[in-house]
């Protein structure tokens, strides 16, 4: 690798030119891949695209016009210290903030390079290009911000808003409380048998943990393999799993926690199970605000379905355990 102060002139004009080319590839990505969620935002980084494409066109007219018609193999790749763009894959169905920011970050970087290119460059012919590009990349934020006003009417950005509920809902809600849902629930039995067979608080913990990351994993790989996302919107698959994996395990960690209660101390266990109970009847009335607040779900009816289902699922492992 280079570093940028080794790079000639010819070369700073092909990185230049490969950068501006590989830009307008990421903003068409970027407005195809949101064109079905987001029409409107999605036509601002198209024509974000077809103005890097400008940038590119003149870049290359300065380039041959200085060093003929055969450009160098070097991208900002092989630059020291260059700032690398995301491969394509890992920007697909990003939140539109995400997208935007992303943009934000490109133009900043992209103004920064052909600063530094222009201070370095002596030729005055592409000295001046260099500078004018910078002012240009420095604009693109205002000028986004007038294609957006342009483009997204009221009417375009209540429904993108909308759509972003939808995918938000859709990507983290979903799995995050189906996670929590089995974690909370599905750890009970084992736990509270484990409680009320052994009446120690350590061994108790033990088998409390091995169920809740046990669950989490089981969980997180069932998520992450159902559905690839293509067609629901549901987002990466490894997302998917790893939010649902992490909640299942927290839900389940929560009323095990209680059990370090050292059992030298007199009473310990009946102190652990108050706590891990009081835990449980917490974690039973989130889940059911959250079914009320993102599922459309009334909240008396979300909180009889979860707390009946908990202390069903209870009982059973107390009557397990004490048998």
């Amino acid at each position: 690798m280079k570093s940028f102060a080794e790079l000639s002139a010819r070369e700073i004009l092909a990185v230049a030119i490969a950068s501006e080319e590989e830009d307008s590839r990421i903003y068409a990505t970027f407005a195809e891949d949101l064109a079905e969620r987001y029409p409107a935002s999605a036509k601002v980084f198209g024509q974000m695209a077809e103005e890097e494409k400008a940038h590119r066109h003149v870049l290359l007219e300065m380039y041959e016009e200085r060093f003929g018609p055969n450009l160098p193999p070097i991208r900002r790749e092989d630059v020291k210290g260059f700032l690398k763009r995301r491969p394509i894959w890992l920007t697909k169905n990003l939140p539109l903030e995400t997208v935007r920011k992303e943009a934000e970050n490109m133009e900043f970087q992209a103004a920064r390079f052909y600063e530094k290119a222009a201070a370095q460059t002596t030729d005055i012919g592409i000295r001046k290009l260099l500078g004018d590009l910078a002012e240009v990349e420095k604009s693109h934020g205002r000028h986004a911000g007038e294609l957006e006003r342009t483009l997204l009417t009221e009417e375009a950005r209540k429904e993108e808003e909308s759509t972003s509920h939808r995918m938000f809902v859709l990507q983290y809600v979903q799995p995050g409380l189906a996670g929590l849902m089995d974690g909370s629930v599905s750890t009970l039995a084992p736990l509270f048998a484990a409680a009320f067979a052994t009446h120690s608080n350590w061994e108790t913990f033990l088998v409390g943990m091995a169920a809740s990351i046990g669950a989490g994993i089981s969980m997180g790989f069932a998520e992450a393999l159902s559905d690839d996302g293509a067609l629901t919107g549901r987002g990466t698959p490894w997302l998917r799993g790893t939010i649902c994996g992490l909640m299942t395990t927290l839900g389940g960690v929560g009323h095990t926690l209680p059990y370090l209660v050292p059992d030298s101390i007199p009473n310990s266990f009946w102190i652990a199970t108050g706590i891990a109970s009081a835990v449980v009847f917490v974690e039973l009335w989130v889940i059911a605000w959250i079914r009320a607040k993102y599922m459309d779900t009334p909240f008396l009816q979300a909180a009889f379905q979860i707390v009946l289902g908990g202390a069903i699922v209870l009982a059973a492992g107390i009557l397990i355990g004490g048998a």
